[in-house]
């Protein structure tokens, strides 16, 4: 994107960001707004810093991810004030000087010492500080205001224009790497070596990624947040279930694909789910209620289940009595953006819970879709033995094809995961594009 074009995204961005603040300070009463960047964590009792995290509020106004010790200070009317920290440092690598789209904005202060940054923060008037405990410095302890901080969580689901060619350059940047996924899995590579083939062909390190990868071959594939790695390859690699991501400029791509090793029945499972998972993404339309489309999964993921001949049931039969959580356990997505998880998922702007559908507690996101919303679509199948033991024990289970559950079981399951931004009509399909 050239210079001039991305700069004039910037401004527009920022001037909502700025919009959205007003309204906040308004509502709660307050006269400025602070943001604290937090601090760098160390791990207990030792001198090891954890990868350090930026406040996600401090990242929605510019695009510093690795910066602590920073401050923004906003008042109505006002440029806002960027305490920028650059240490004298010859242990590690300093920030460079302030550069980029977002400098003129800004009024920057450069300190050296965090003991400076008080001085160049609103002596007078109500301030709301958001940050952690630990990022208080004297004078100017976050208090966190729910009324600002429930107002501002909510509109960061309407993602601007800058804020979407962020994350369409995230998802570009995923890409590449569930495809060298794709290409070790095939060779016969671990789960290790897949996922140090993802690393390479994104850029990425273990610590800069926005979420843990997981990285999951055969029967692992039915953990849903499998934690480890192993390094080495199984005997048989059956199934490649991949949930990796990237990141651009603070914001989040999360993709998932499972590939099978071909094996027919697994295949047309796969295919299945990829096919109502792509039908689910069409239905991401301004005025959808996200909890009537998490309960259309289950329909269509049922439906699944009856076609391949798994569960001879109904699928609305499915749905009422637990079977087809069974087999999907998790909600159909999220919204997503400067968070994995992005904030706000099930709340108005006052902070009211919006409820989950009854004997659905996981999913993460019940508001209506609007134009400006990122949300994920992933439905997934899995065969998980402490489930699948439950279900064992119910009056359904005479309706299951347990012989062909067992089939399945050394596959684990299957996620398909895209990113999906809904518009005034069609829905924009941000994985899908990347990937073409």
């Amino acid at each position: 994107m050239p210079m001039n074009a991305e700069t004039s995204l910037y401004r527009a961005h920022l001037d909502t960001i700025k919009a959205r603040a007003d309204a906040a300070l308004q509502k709660g009463g307050f006269d400025h707004l602070l943001i604290a960047s937090g601090v760098e964590k160390f791990e207990f009792l030792d001198d090891r810093p954890y990868p350090f995290r930026p406040n996600p509020q401090f990242k929605a106004w510019l695009p510093l991810t690795r910066h602590p010790q920073c401050w923004i200070a906003y008042t109505p009317g006002r440029k806002p004030v960027l305490v920028y920290f650059q240490p004298d440092d010859y242990w590690h690598v300093p920030p460079s000087p302030p550069s980029g789209v977002w400098v003129d904005e800004f009024d920057i202060r450069v300190v050296s010492d965090p003991a400076q940054v008080a001085q160049h923060l609103p002596a007078n008037g109500r301030a709301a500080i958001i940050g952690e405990a630990d990022a208080a410095v004297p004078g100017f302890a976050p208090n966190d205001p729910r009324t600002v901080i429930d107002y501002l969580h909510y509109q960061r689901a309407y993602k601007t224009a800058w804020e979407l060619e962020r994350m369409r350059a995230a998802q570009r940047r995923a890409v590449p790497g569930h495809l060298a996924a794709r290409e070790a899995f095939l060779a016969g590579a671990s789960e290790m070596a897949i996922h140090a083939e993802y690393l390479r062909a994104t850029g990425h390190t273990d610590l800069d990624l926005p979420y843990t990868n997981i990285v999951c071959l055969n029967e692992h594939a039915a953990v849903l947040h499998y934690q480890y790695k192993d390094a080495a390859a199984p005997t048989r690699s059956r199934t490649l279930l991949i949930d990796a991501g990237a990141e651009v400029d603070g914001y989040n791509a999360d993709i998932t694909r499972t590939w099978g090793d071909g094996d027919e029945r697994f295949e047309r499972l796969v295919a299945a789910v990829d096919a109502e998972q792509q039908a689910l993404c069409g239905l991401v339309r301004a005025g959808t209620d996200y909890r009537e489309l998490h309960l259309q999964a289950h329909l269509r993921l049922g439906n699944v289940l009856r076609t391949l001949g798994v569960v001879d049931m109904d699928p609305g039969d499915m749905l009422a009595t637990g079977v087809t959580s069974v087999f999907f356990p998790h909600g159909l997505g999220h919204p997503i953006g400067l968070q994995v998880h992005d904030v706000a998922g099930f709340q108005d702007e006052d902070g009211q819970l919006i409820p989950r559908p009854e004997g659905h507690p996981y999913l993460r996101m019940t508001r209506t879709l609007a134009p400006g919303m990122v949300v994920t679509i992933e439905p997934g199948l899995y065969f998980i033995p402490m489930l699948l033991a439950q279900l064992r024990e119910t009056p359904q289970a005479k309706h299951v094809d347990w012989d062909l559950v067992e089939h399945f079981l050394p596959f684990g399951g299957v996620r398909i995961e895209d990113e999906v931004h809904c518009t005034d009509g069609e829905p924009e399909n941000l994985t899908r594009d990347a990937f073409a």
